[in-house]
């Protein structure tokens, strides 16, 4: 089964790390990062690269296609080559999917008109404008779309999907495989849960971070 995990600069990277650690160990996965063009592709904060070994043109017709996200300002959500191959990939995959701001990607392809997705919770609203009938939910299938909410539910997201493609027992020896149990030292994950506090200070620091991000870089 062929996975192509599609990758540009700018995304987060556990958007994309996530299903590749779920999906690649199921029996018969073949993983393929592409691109646009191959080589390395920075991440939001530029610190991490994540290589791209295959071009849109390598894997045109993958069985499972994975779309992450990043932040919005960042998404190549007008890439016409990047849409096409997503639009192109869709019209035989057996699953699309995406995480996190991914949806809006999947969004601008034209593949969420009145389609169930998910999204990050900051993202919903946007979600909603492409189309979209916004729920929010950790992981939510759609006939073949497959969409999760925020960074880390991508890989509830590939524990699922495995699930569904392998079974159940395939998908529990996964999760023991990477001893994914989560036990947060907060209970904190969604702003439903966390304190006013809590999501300002988010929100202020992300501001701030996008701030230095568009600051011109001076000798």
């Amino acid at each position: 089964m062929d996975i192509a995990i599609l990758l540009y600069d700018h995304l987060t990277a556990l958007d994309a790390i996530g299903p590749y650690e779920t999906l690649s160990r199921m029996p018969g996965a073949t993983v393929t990062f592409v691109a646009a063009e191959p080589g390395p592709k920075r991440t939001d904060n530029g610190r991490l690269a994540l290589v791209a070994d295959a071009t849109f043109a390598d894997l045109p017709h993958p069985e499972i296609i994975v779309i992450p996200g990043g932040p919005v300002e960042g998404l190549p959500m007008r890439d016409e080559p990047t849409l096409d191959w997503i639009r192109t990939a869709h019209e035989s995959s057996q699953w699309t999917t995406s995480v996190c701001t991914g949806a809006l990607i999947l969004g601008s392809a034209g593949l969420l008109d009145g389609v169930r997705a998910t999204s990050h919770w900051r993202a919903l609203d946007i979600l909603r404008s492409l189309g979209a009938e916004v729920a929010d939910e950790r992981v939510v299938f759609d006939g073949r779309i497959v969409t999760a909410a925020g960074v880390s539910a991508g890989i509830d997201m590939g524990l699922t999907l495995a699930a569904r493609i392998a079974g159940d027992e395939t998908a529990q020896a996964i999760q023991l495989g990477i001893e994914y149990d989560p036990q947060p030292p907060f209970d904190c994950g969604s702003p439903a849960k966390a304190p006013k506090a809590i999501v300002d200070l988010l929100l202020a620091l992300r501001d701030e971070g996008a701030e230095r991000a568009a600051a011109p870089v001076t000798s």
